[in-house]
């Protein structure tokens, strides 16, 4: 993904550019997988730290600063799962400190901006999801995700579910007011869930945070219903009928409209007092009386008057500011370390630790990335360790408390030779590379698990039911399955992916999955995919499965970007997907094209070109494709009537859309025959324009490309599609 190209007529060096573009890519693609899909690969730490590397960088060089960057907007777009909502009012994020220094610091600079401040906001950083609510006359409107800041997702009906959140206001009502606030898992009810989906022998929520944002975008809002979801209101946004001096004051009417204000809030006077009231919290942050997670507190000036003469900047603003605690360490027993094989062979090992509640949840478990890892890091089984969450959010090994080895037995950790799930010999693709890898593609059955997990993913064919469990399941039912035990070994359901989209609900009667009895911490086999039955009630399905199979069959009509993403093609992930199909049209049409014509598709290059190809060469992957395409999958670009009206044309589009999300876009126009580009040039047919373009829409008018709005843009595509 690359964003704006900098002004470099100004000051930067080829080098700074290179070291922008590298930043832009790395945060823009941790926003994706944080606020779009739910899933970070990226911990807060490392986030704040490539933050503050980007802000630093264009501090000091600002022709590399573009209204684009992650420095000048908030989160990212919202994704194509829910309609697009615009807030009636920008809903900014916040910048954030790190130290006591950072914050009396920000303060002093709020106050020569705006003069002597005698009040000050201080409330708890609630670790949940943001949300947006609009009420017209006293009813609830729309409930939204923040997205960009300017649009974001419709989750009305889900957040409709959540006990906290009045249908109507009550009291002395303006006829319009949005509130924003956190959704989150409460501590209590979030221990109680995660027991739960043990004792009924599912795998357990990572944290309160993904469960909550997981918990709101479900396509279903039954099963949001179904979590005890809690929410906290913090802000305004625009409002009608009712004068607000204070920050403060506004948290009591909303109170006395019945939505639900944090009990936590204090306002002070001085910066000495800020600094009280974040030692405070800091030492009480885990307290029960503090209903959800938290990771720091957030300062706001308190007169709104002084709010408004302080401004924004294009992303946060300039009266509140975010203090972030520095991540919790705990030690702890390193009971052994093991290893796990990924989709593509990677091993890669893990601590496994006697189990310590750190940073609001209990870990036993944290990655070690690779065997040099290990070694740098100088841990040895059996070592007291010490373990933080970086970022309040991924388990990490810092380290061995040496001091305490004395009398302990400790003992290096070893590479294993041979591939735990199917014994081939583990070696380095390439005799420099740091991982090692099971060569056995094919025929292992940790690979096979985690490609069909992958290919389930929000970004391939998005088969909300068929999560890693399930995949285990189907590919490997006896992961986990304890020595001695007395069932005889079962034979997958799945033996390729090949086969996915041929499963009935007949082939998942006897599929036994090894689970820990809650109570008895007995590992026993159990159904995974039907109920218990008896001889009054037999054995059903249960609805997970229903749907799993409900939602595979619908996969069959998923565009051809998600079916090229699917098949755990090296490197190729979802902008590599999407490119080639636009470019190409047809998974034939990518098998016949060349080295060279791939590696000139936009966002491939020679990398993932040999890779396609590499992949394609290999008779088993083949047969994948065609066992899909006899299924029914999707193997060329669905074009609407009227075959192909666009054809021959190609659309670049920038900035923030209403009606659209960028893909919905993009897809619109791929639908159509036409082709979707990321840059202009000469050769492209026109720039459609949403709010905040950037500099493509005055490249478009620099090279003379036609540029169109979004109505002009939805009438091309109404006329094209007749």
């Amino acid at each position: 993904m690359t964003a704006n190209l900098p002004d470099l007529s100004t000051d930067p060096t080829p080098a700074q550019w290179h070291q922008w573009q590298d930043l832009v890519d790395l945060i823009t693609t941790a926003q994706e997988q944080y606020y779009g899909l739910d899933a970070p690969t990226m911990s807060d730490a490392e986030y704040d730290s490539l933050m503050r590397e980007l802000i630093a960088l264009e501090d000091a060089t600002p022709g590399l600063r573009t209204p684009d960057s992650p420095t000048q907007r908030v989160g990212a777009s919202q994704s194509n799962q829910f309609a697009p909502v615009t807030h009636p009012q920008p809903m900014l994020s916040l910048d954030n400190v790190f130290s006591e220094e950072e914050l009396m610091a920000w303060v002093a600079r709020a106050e020569r901006q705006a003069g002597t401040i005698d009040r000050w906001l201080c409330e708890l950083k609630i670790d949940g999801l943001a949300c947006d609510l609009v009420y017209r006359d006293g009813r609830l409107q729309s409930a939204a995700t923040r997205g960009d800041g300017r649009v974001g997702e419709d989750i009305t009906a889900n957040v409709a579910t959540i006990d906290a959140v009045p249908k109507r206001l009550i009291g002395d009502i303006p006829p319009l007011v949005e509130v924003r606030g956190e959704v989150f898992f409460p501590v209590t009810k979030f221990e109680d869930l995660n027991a739960a989906l043990v004792e009924a022998g599912k795998a357990p929520f990572a944290n309160a945070r993904n469960a909550a944002a997981g918990s709101l975008r479900q396509k279903d809002p039954k099963v949001t219903a179904s979590r005890p979801l809690s929410m906290i209101c913090h802000g305004l946004g625009a409002h009608e009928g009712v004068e607000i001096a204070d920050q403060s004051l506004a948290y009591e009417l909303m109170r006395g409209w019945g939505l639900p204000v944090s009990e936590h809030f204090k306002v002070v006077k001085t910066p000495a007092e800020i600094a009280d009231y974040v030692t405070w919290v800091g030492q009480h942050r885990h307290d029960p009386v503090i209903p959800h997670e938290l990771d720091g507190v957030v300062v706001k000036v308190d007169d709104l008057e002084t709010q408004r003469r302080l401004g924004t900047s294009s992303r946060a603003p300039r009266w509140a500011i975010a203090y972030k605690f520095p991540p919790e360490e705990v030690n702890t027993e390193l009971l052994d370390i093991q290893v796990g094989v990924g989709r593509t062979g990677r091993v890669t090992p893990f601590a496994v630790m006697t189990p310590v509640r750190v940073a609001g949840s209990t870990v036993s478990r944290a990655t070690l990335h690779n065997a040099g890892e290990v070694k740098r890091k100088g841990v040895r089984i059996g070592d007291i360790v010490v373990l933080r969450k970086a970022g309040d959010v991924i388990p990490e090994v810092v380290g061995p408390v040496v001091e305490l080895r004395q009398g302990r037995e400790t003992r290096e950790f070893v590479m294993p030779e041979f591939c735990p799930s199917c014994g081939a010999k583990l070696a380095p693709e390439k005799e420099d590379d740091k991982d090692i890898r099971c060569p056995n593609t094919k025929c292992c059955p940790a690979q096979l698990s985690e490609r069909v997990a992958a290919l389930a993913g929000r970004g391939a064919l998005d088969i909300e039911a068929l999560g890693w469990e399930a995949a285990v399941a189907l590919t490997n039912p006896d992961f986990g399955r304890p020595e001695g035990a007395s069932q005889s070994l079962q034979t997958p359901v799945l033996a390729s992916e090949a086969t996915l989209f041929d499963l009935v609900a007949a082939d998942l009667a006897g599929v036994l999955v090894w689970r820990e009895h809650p109570k008895t911490g007995e590992v026993i086999a159990v159904p995974f995919f039907f109920t218990v039955g008896d001889a009054k009630k037999p054995s059903q399905p249960t609805e997970q499965a229903l749907q799993m199979l409900r939602e595979i069959e619908a996969a069959k009509q998923a565009p051809l970007w998600r079916v090229l993403n699917a098949l755990s093609i090296r490197h190729v992930g979802p902008v590599a997907a999407r490119a080639l199909a636009s470019r190409f049209g047809s998974v034939q049409a990518i098998r016949d094209a060349t080295a060279e014509q791939l590696a000139q598709t936009e966002g491939v290059g020679a990398i993932i070109a040999a890779a396609v190809l590499d992949w394609f060469a290999v008779d088993w992957h083949a047969a994948i494709v065609e066992h899909w395409a006899a299924a029914g999958v999707t193997m060329a670009e669905q074009v609407v009537a009227g075959e192909a009206p666009l054809a021959g044309m190609t659309f670049v589009v920038t900035g923030t859309l209403a009606g659209f999300s960028r893909l919905d876009a993009e897809q619109a126009v791929i639908a159509r025959g036409g082709r979707a580009s990321s840059s202009v040039s000469k050769n492209t047919s026109y720039v459609v324009v949403g709010a905040n373009p950037g500099s493509k829409a005055d490249k478009a008018v620099a090279l003379g490309v036609p540029v169109l709005d979004e109505a002009q843009f939805s009438e091309i595509l109404a006329k094209r599609a007749e």
